[in-house]
């Protein structure tokens, strides 16, 4: 098989507050909720990059629409890693995030591996690691 991620789906449990943390708080861009003429539809996509979207989908439709219970959400399931091209860039994005409601988790800070990074929850939970590896020059 070969790799082919076009679209990156995380559940939240209240569409509107995740989309303004998206598109308000982090200037995320986004033509807003889509599909709300569906049962189970709504929808926000926010481009990343080219050829790469994050999904904002209600935790319920995802549910619905694999057929699986919707359990308890876990932090620690996953990171969404976002790569920055220096230490103050990590800084900037932490205290923008920040003042959008995000949750720090962990500070931005020295890593052992020789980079420099921190954490943020959103609104629902899901970890953003931002970070800066002086190995993956842009």
């Amino acid at each position: 098989m070969k790799p082919r991620i076009t679209v990156i789906t995380i559940g939240v449990n209240d569409l509107e507050t995740s989309l303004a943390f998206y598109r308000e708080g982090l200037g995320f861009p986004t033509e807003g909720i889509v599909g709300k003429e569906f049962a189970y539809g709504a929808v926000a996509f926010i481009q990343l990059q080219p050829g790469l979207q994050l999904a904002l989908w209600p935790r319920e439709s995802i549910g619905r629409d694999t057929g699986l219970a919707v359990g308890p959400a876990s932090s620690t399931e996953m990171t969404l890693g976002h790569n920055v091209a220096s230490k103050a860039e990590v800084d900037a994005i932490m205290t923008t995030a920040s003042a959008a409601g995000a949750v720090v988790t962990k500070a931005a800070h020295d890593t052992f591996w020789g980079g420099y990074s921190g954490y943020f929850q959103d609104p629902d939970g899901h970890l953003w690691e931002i970070v800066w590896n002086p190995q993956w020059i842009e």
